[in-house]
């Protein structure tokens, strides 16, 4: 369960490394985000020389979330961070060549077929 104010890791090679979610895209009243779930995040944290800045206003997947996340079959996954993977606004394609940690394929399910491949490993 992602919400507004979250701190999150970003999974990705994009040169940020933490960011902050202040918006759950969805309806206006939406107060959580979970796995394959857009939001809007502000970047906390970042490499220099890279494409993305600090207070870089971005839009991102969440891949991973600490919060238990039950799947279809009654099973249950859950992660020890919470993690998103930046997104361009108008394709919802990956901004970064790569993709670190473990993606569940729910992400795959809901349509971002080109994170699974970047994936080293689908849970």
């Amino acid at each position: 369960m992602i919400q507004p104010r979250s701190i999150v890791k970003i999974a990705d090679n994009s040169g940020a490394k933490i960011g902050r979610v202040f918006k759950v895209l969805g309806s206006s009243k939406k107060r959580y985000a979970s796995i394959g779930e857009l939001v809007v995040i502000s970047i906390q944290k970042a490499e220099p020389r890279k494409a993305t800045k600090k207070k870089d206003v971005v839009y991102a997947l969440v891949v991973r979330q600490r919060a238990p996340f039950r799947r279809k079959d009654g099973s249950y996954i859950r992660f020890d961070e919470n993690a998103v993977v930046l997104v361009m606004k108008e394709k919802l394609e990956p901004i970064a060549g790569r993709v670190f940690g473990p993606i569940p394929r729910e992400i795959g399910e809901v349509g971002y077929q080109k994170i699974i491949s970047l994936a080293p490993e689908v849970v």
